[in-house]
């Protein structure tokens, strides 16, 4: 069977797409935009896709129908910067065996999260 091999784009509706881009862009080094050539190259290493219920809270807004997971190498240092950016950080970070996690606000308020992971993510092999 033919599989998919990563993520090629992930693509959303934005109130102001370009100022949008530009802030993914600044803050955590994700550039790009239809009408750029700036492709943002992604290392190598776990991607989770998973479905959550309808019903969730774990995206925040109950109308936010997605969320990213961002990989991080080092995901204290990431959450200062955004800080320090005034970026709408949440206080909380929760540790698995699998790798950290914090979460964070865009300026469209869409909820993202940051994982550093510990090798191997859960249903690797």
């Amino acid at each position: 069977m033919e599989r998919v091999v990563g993520i090629g784009g992930f693509f959303f509706r934005a109130k102001d797409p370009e100022a949008l881009n530009a802030w993914f862009a600044d803050h955590l080094g994700a550039a790009g935009g239809p009408d750029t050539e700036a492709v943002w190259q992604q290392e190598a290493g776990p991607t989770v896709w998973s479905a959550f219920e309808a019903n969730t809270d774990y995206f925040g807004r109950r109308d936010q129908a997605w969320m990213v997971n961002f990989r991080v190498r080092d995901l204290d240092a990431m959450l200062a910067q955004l800080r320090a950016a005034g970026v709408q950080v949440d206080d909380n970070v929760e540790e698995y065996d699998y790798g950290r996690f914090g979460w964070a606000t865009d300026p469209e308020g869409n909820r993202f999260e940051l994982w550093e992971p510990t090798l191997p993510a859960p249903g690797s092999s």
